[in-house]
């Protein structure tokens, strides 16, 4: 195995950053290693407009540190009340590059999502118009489907009807979890494509529950069977052009992942890329991981990829802090559970 690789600078096709102090703090840790990342918009209150999303882009560009290179390509949050044209002149103008898709309830902030999925079709149709992708939570919320199967019953009940009804839309499958996810992306043709977390690549249900509960594991969609970890490894590493990473990095606190009821998300921007490399050799795929996390979704997102270059290299144990502090109070990082040996070089 090679000790040093060269690859195109990535991007993080799904990152939260929050907003105010939260956001000055976790900032720097994406732009150190990404070059662009597709912003969630479910903040409180969501970004629902294109004048909201200007000026949250304009906050996450103002708390950018100075000599730091990163561009936030921004998202509207899909409600119930959306207005298609207000969305098509956002894309318009270069504002925002996909729309996002909450059912309500399923996630951090989803509240103001979407309950009658028949009241999105005309934004929908206008996305399919102009090319806007959808980015989509894939999960129903409905109390009496088991919440390890709530990703393949969305793909059944709410996915495959929209695209159906609405035929040249372009979806995102976000932080998809399932091999039945896996298989709906690889047989759904060219306007299907999905972003797959390293936290997802790295553990299993069993390493969030058995011996004793990991809060920091804790994730929406929550992690699944062995076997469902294994397929997205598969997909990530095969190459295969329309999986590419979107970390769904998400700072919480630690007081709001301890509590009673805690958050769900996973913090791994500062350590992703080591994660990546470390999966990837292991699998014997690091020729694969450029098109992973630099070039499959630029290539989706209908952009260039970054002409800047990063290297990593391999070495003794990279020790990642365990926790980044901030004024809200602290945030643990994600631990993998084994040794990460790949660093990014300065």
């Amino acid at each position: 195995m090679a000790d040093t690789l060269t690859i195109r600078r990535p991007d993080d096709w799904h990152l939260h950053l929050r907003d105010g102090a939260m956001l000055a703090a976790v900032l720097p840790e994406s732009a150190r290693h990404f070059a662009r990342a597709l912003v969630m918009p479910n903040l409180l209150p969501p970004v629902v407009t294109a004048a909201q999303a200007a000026a949250y882009r304009s906050r996450i560009l103002a708390a950018l540190p100075e000599g730091m290179e990163f561009t936030p390509l921004m998202t509207l949050y899909l409600t119930e009340e959306s207005d298609p044209e207000d969305v098509a002149a956002a894309a318009r103008d270069g504002l925002i590059a996909a729309v996002k898709l909450y059912p309500a309830g399923a996630t951090t902030n989803s509240a103001s999502g979407v309950r009658d999925f028949g009241r999105i079709r005309p934004v929908l149709e206008r996305m399919a118009e102009t090319g806007l992708p959808l980015c989509v939570h894939g999960e129903v919320t409905d109390s009496s489907v088991d919440i390890f199967d709530r990703e393949a019953v969305f793909l059944e009940r709410v996915l495959e009807p929209i695209r159906r009804a609405t035929p040249g839309l372009r979806v995102v499958l976000e932080h998809v979890t399932t091999a039945e996810g896996v298989d709906y992306v690889k047989s759904g043709g060219e306007n299907i494509a999905a972003t797959i977390t390293a936290h997802h690549l790295t553990i299993n249900r069993n390493h969030m529950l058995a011996g004793g509960i990991r809060p920091h594991y804790y994730c929406l969609p929550v992690a699944k069977r062995e076997a469902h970890r294994l397929a997205l490894l598969e997909a990530a590493t095969s190459g295969h052009p329309r999986f590419f990473l979107g970390t769904d990095s998400a700072p919480h606190t630690d007081a709001a992942k301890l509590a009673p009821c805690g958050c769900a998300g996973c913090f791994t921007a500062p350590n992703a890329l080591s994660i990546l490399a470390e999966l990837f050799g292991q699998a014997g795929a690091l020729a694969r991981l450029e098109a992973f996390t630099s070039l499959n979704g630029a290539a989706f997102y209908r952009l260039a990829p970054n002409e800047e270059t990063i290297t990593l290299q391999r070495g003794a144990p990279v020790i990642h802090p365990a926790r980044i502090d901030t004024a809200e109070g602290p945030v643990t990082v994600f631990d993998p559970g084994f040794p990460l040996h790949w660093s990014v070089t300065p």
